[in-house]
Protein backbone atom coordinates (compact mmCIF):
# COMPACT_ATOMS: atom_id res chain seq x y z
CA UNK A 1 0.00 0.00 0.00
CA UNK A 2 1.41 3.38 -0.98
CA UNK A 3 1.41 6.57 1.05
CA UNK A 4 -0.94 9.39 0.10
CA UNK A 5 -0.90 12.97 1.38
CA UNK A 6 -3.77 13.67 3.83
CA UNK A 7 -4.25 9.93 4.52
CA UNK A 8 -2.92 7.88 7.45
CA UNK A 9 0.38 6.17 6.68
CA UNK A 10 0.08 2.37 6.33
CA UNK A 11 1.23 0.03 9.08
CA UNK A 12 4.95 -0.62 9.24
CA UNK A 13 7.52 -1.74 11.75
CA UNK A 14 11.28 -1.23 11.50
CA UNK A 15 14.42 -1.33 13.60
CA UNK A 16 16.52 1.77 14.14
CA UNK A 17 19.86 2.53 15.73
CA UNK A 18 19.84 2.64 19.52
CA UNK A 19 17.79 -0.59 19.56
CA UNK A 20 14.65 1.42 18.83
CA UNK A 21 11.60 -0.19 17.23
CA UNK A 22 9.73 2.30 15.04
CA UNK A 23 6.22 1.77 13.67
CA UNK A 24 3.25 3.77 12.49
CA UNK A 25 1.93 3.46 16.09
CA UNK A 26 5.03 4.15 18.24
CA UNK A 27 5.07 7.88 17.62
CA UNK A 28 1.39 8.80 17.50
CA UNK A 29 1.00 12.18 19.18
CA UNK A 30 4.33 13.34 17.75
CA UNK A 31 5.21 14.90 14.42
CA UNK A 32 7.60 12.66 12.50
CA UNK A 33 10.06 13.56 9.75
CA UNK A 34 11.15 10.51 7.74
CA UNK A 35 13.92 11.31 5.31
CA UNK A 36 14.94 8.61 2.86
CA UNK A 37 18.44 8.76 1.45
CA UNK A 38 20.45 6.54 -0.91
CA UNK A 39 23.50 5.45 1.13
CA UNK A 40 25.51 6.07 4.30
CA UNK A 41 28.86 7.86 3.85
CA UNK A 42 28.19 9.26 0.37
CA UNK A 43 28.69 13.01 -0.21
CA UNK A 44 25.05 14.12 -0.66
CA UNK A 45 23.76 11.87 2.12
CA UNK A 46 26.47 13.05 4.51
CA UNK A 47 25.61 16.69 3.77
CA UNK A 48 21.89 16.04 4.25
CA UNK A 49 22.45 14.16 7.54
CA UNK A 50 24.66 16.99 8.86
CA UNK A 51 22.03 19.58 7.96
CA UNK A 52 19.33 17.63 9.81
CA UNK A 53 21.82 17.26 12.70
CA UNK A 54 22.55 20.99 12.79
CA UNK A 55 18.83 21.88 12.86
CA UNK A 56 17.81 18.96 15.12
CA UNK A 57 17.18 21.13 18.21
CA UNK A 58 14.86 23.33 16.12
CA UNK A 59 12.91 20.25 14.99
CA UNK A 60 12.58 19.01 18.58
CA UNK A 61 11.51 22.48 19.73
CA UNK A 62 8.83 22.43 17.02
CA UNK A 63 7.64 19.05 18.35
CA UNK A 64 9.12 16.75 15.68
CA UNK A 65 11.17 13.56 15.76
CA UNK A 66 13.58 13.01 12.85
CA UNK A 67 14.49 9.61 11.39
CA UNK A 68 16.83 8.89 8.50
CA UNK A 69 15.94 5.81 6.42
CA UNK A 70 18.09 3.87 3.97
CA UNK A 71 18.75 0.31 2.86
CA UNK A 72 22.06 0.18 4.76
CA UNK A 73 22.44 -2.34 7.58
CA UNK A 74 22.57 -1.50 11.29
CA UNK A 75 26.38 -1.64 11.51
CA UNK A 76 26.71 0.85 8.65
CA UNK A 77 24.10 3.09 10.32
CA UNK A 78 25.80 2.88 13.73
CA UNK A 79 29.15 3.87 12.17
CA UNK A 80 27.58 6.70 10.14
CA UNK A 81 25.68 8.00 13.17
CA UNK A 82 28.80 7.92 15.39
CA UNK A 83 31.04 9.50 12.73
CA UNK A 84 28.67 12.44 12.17
CA UNK A 85 27.47 12.63 15.81
CA UNK A 86 23.85 12.41 14.69
CA UNK A 87 21.38 13.08 17.54
CA UNK A 88 18.56 11.19 15.78
CA UNK A 89 18.12 7.52 14.93
CA UNK A 90 18.60 5.86 11.54
CA UNK A 91 16.21 3.15 10.34
CA UNK A 92 17.77 0.13 8.62
CA UNK A 93 15.32 -0.80 5.86
CA UNK A 94 17.47 -3.64 4.52
CA UNK A 95 14.46 -5.46 3.01
CA UNK A 96 13.17 -2.22 1.39
CA UNK A 97 9.71 -2.60 2.97
CA UNK A 98 9.46 1.08 3.95
CA UNK A 99 11.20 2.19 0.74
CA UNK A 100 8.55 0.42 -1.36
CA UNK A 101 5.68 1.57 0.89
CA UNK A 102 6.77 5.20 0.50
CA UNK A 103 7.49 4.68 -3.22
CA UNK A 104 11.11 5.85 -3.13
CA UNK A 105 12.74 2.95 -4.99
CA UNK A 106 13.42 4.19 -8.52
CA UNK A 107 15.34 3.03 -11.56
CA UNK A 108 18.45 5.13 -11.93
CA UNK A 109 21.28 5.17 -14.42
CA UNK A 110 24.71 4.86 -12.79
CA UNK A 111 27.80 4.63 -14.98
CA UNK A 112 25.57 3.75 -17.92
CA UNK A 113 23.83 0.86 -16.12
CA UNK A 114 20.26 0.70 -14.89
CA UNK A 115 20.15 0.18 -11.14
CA UNK A 116 17.45 0.39 -8.52
CA UNK A 117 18.20 3.15 -6.06
CA UNK A 118 16.57 5.30 -3.42
CA UNK A 119 15.21 8.63 -4.61
CA UNK A 120 16.07 11.23 -1.97
CA UNK A 121 12.67 12.02 -0.40
CA UNK A 122 11.24 13.36 2.86
CA UNK A 123 7.84 12.75 4.44
CA UNK A 124 6.17 14.77 7.18
CA UNK A 125 3.74 12.76 9.31
CA UNK A 126 1.45 14.61 11.72
CA UNK A 127 0.76 13.63 15.35
CA UNK A 128 -2.44 11.95 14.08
CA UNK A 129 -0.43 9.53 11.89
CA UNK A 130 -1.55 11.28 8.70
CA UNK A 131 0.95 12.15 5.95
CA UNK A 132 0.92 15.96 5.83
CA UNK A 133 3.53 16.70 3.18
CA UNK A 134 6.08 15.01 0.94
CA UNK A 135 9.17 16.13 -0.93
CA UNK A 136 10.34 13.77 -3.68
CA UNK A 137 13.42 13.76 -5.89
CA UNK A 138 14.77 16.68 -3.94
CA UNK A 139 18.11 18.47 -3.92
CA UNK A 140 19.93 18.83 -0.59
CA UNK A 141 20.62 22.61 -0.48
CA UNK A 142 17.83 24.43 1.37
CA UNK A 143 15.76 21.29 1.85
CA UNK A 144 16.12 20.93 5.63
CA UNK A 145 14.98 24.55 6.09
CA UNK A 146 11.89 23.84 3.96
CA UNK A 147 11.02 20.81 6.10
CA UNK A 148 11.55 22.78 9.32
CA UNK A 149 9.22 25.55 8.06
CA UNK A 150 6.54 22.92 7.33
CA UNK A 151 6.98 21.39 10.82
CA UNK A 152 6.62 24.82 12.46
CA UNK A 153 3.53 25.58 10.35
CA UNK A 154 2.01 22.24 11.40
CA UNK A 155 2.65 23.03 15.07
CA UNK A 156 1.01 26.46 14.69
CA UNK A 157 -2.04 24.92 13.03
CA UNK A 158 -2.46 22.38 15.85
Amino acid sequence: MAVVVNKPIPEFEALATGGLKVSNQTHLGQTIVLYFYPKDNTPGCTTEAMQFRDKYKDFVKAGAQVFGVSRDNMKSHDDFKTKLELPFELIADTEEKMCHMFGVVKNKIMYGKKVKGIERSTFLVGPDGVLKQEWRGLKVPGHVEDVLKAVKALKKAA
